[in-house]
């Protein structure tokens, strides 16, 4: 593993569990994280159970007794990392987004397949049991034809204008703000639900111009570096409109300035015979609301998704136990270990984070432009 803080905590608990929960085809061994900061991943080794630590990435890639590279630092390195892992014929694991550009996004592409490794895309969320229990009534028809989503990725934890300028808030590490940090998820659930994006329209802004210099400490939680300041130049707030190539339309928003929203993933879908809704802060119910009720009785309902005829849910508790967070990165392992083991990329992969890209990449061209921007083009 190629960095040690926030994802590389989630990421290290998912490998530790993964055997209790899931009888996969392999098992993963944490050979060795990588980290800038020496204290720091020793520290980070020690805790989350990785039998050894480096202060180089790179001799992780050279390494005989390593066969996946999981990235999981700021995104102007996921590219460089991945590439070189992907030719040395190590199968990567990358957080999101994937690239800093479609243009990079394409050459990770184009490595993992030439290598011919496994490859995936962290975007966890797919993996909450609700979630893919709505794909699976998507699926089967339940809800018809789809006609509107409309997804938010609300939360709050830069509102406070002292809060210090650290990598997600810098372009030249980030690629850009709310856009591709959390939109990126909102996105990915839309095309997995949906289908592909058509186009786009958009708009983005920044509401605090300069902050002072600082860094992350774990978490979403940060320390200021001393007293200069620096200026923000990625979005605060996104917001965009999309037409779908199956005629649905859908209406996003991602912001860190929403007051309250700790973590507010959620969407709504409508289609022609039934709607579902979900929420992340509330991640183990799905609302569905079915047109085929009878008067009298219609209405959302709530489906706590905790039970074997839910997706991964049978791997955990008895129905009613609810399972959290880190259970998503849980049942997203499963599927890489899976997936290594028969030699195929299960989705999200790189390609779903080209796709992503490209949708990410067609916003901001939007806010540049004032127009609709074709996802393809």
């Amino acid at each position: 593993m190629i960095g040690h803080k926030f994802m590389g905590k989630a990421h290290s608990h998912a490998y530790r569990d993964l055997p209790y929960f899931f009888d996969t085809s392999l098992t993963p061994v944490l050979q060795t994280i990588a980290g800038r900061d020496e204290k720091g991943v020793e520290a980070a080794a020690r805790k989350m159970g990785w039998a050894s630590y480096d202060t180089d990435w790179r001799s992780l890639i050279e390494r005989d007794d390593i066969d996946l590279i999981d990235i999981v630092t700021p995104n102007h390195v996921h590219a460089e990392m991945a590439i070189a892992a992907a030719e040395a014929g190590k199968h990567v694991l990358c957080e999101k987004p994937l690239a800093m550009t479609v243009e990079q996004a394409k050459r990770m592409v184009e490595a993992v397949k030439k290598a011919g490794v496994v490859h995936m895309v962290c975007h966890n969320y797919r993996y909450a049991p609700a979630v893919q229990f709505a794909k699976k009534l998507i699926d089967e028809g339940r809800l018809g034809k789809i006609y509107h989503i409309r997804a938010q990725y609300l939360q709050d934890w830069i509102m406070d204008p002292t809060f210090p300028l650290v990598w997600r808030l810098r372009k030249e590490v980030t690629g850009s703000g709310a856009l591709g940090d959390i939109a990126a998820h909102i996105l990915d659930l839309s095309r997995f639900l949906l289908g592909e994006f058509k186009e786009v329209v958009g708009m983005m802004e920044t509401f605090i111009k300069e902050r002072p210099l600082g860094e992350m400490s774990g978490g979403l939680s940060a320390s200021v570096k001393n007293g200069q300041m620096g200026e923000v130049n990625v979005d605060d707030a996104s917001a965009f409109l999309a037409r779908f190539e199956n005629g649905a339309i859908g209406v996003f928003e991602a912001t860190r300035f929403a007051g309250g929203n700790r973590n507010g993933n959620r969407f709504e879908i409508n289609g022609e015979k039934g709607s579902i809704r979900w929420d992340m802060e509330n991640m183990n119910n799905l609302q569905v609301y079915l047109v085929d009720d009878e008067p009298g009785l219609q209405g959302f309902r709530t489906i706590n998704c905790t039970e074997e005829h839910h997706p991964y849910a049978g791997a955990y508790w008895p129905a009613g136990h609810i399972i959290g967070y880190e259970h998503t990165f849980i049942n997203l392992m499963a599927e890489l270990m899976n997936g290594i083991a028969k030699g195929s990329s299960p989705s999200p992969n790189f390609e779903d984070g080209l796709k992503n890209q490209m949708v990410l990449e067609a916003v901001e061209r939007s806010v540049q432009t004032g127009k609709w921007v074709s996802v393809s083009s």
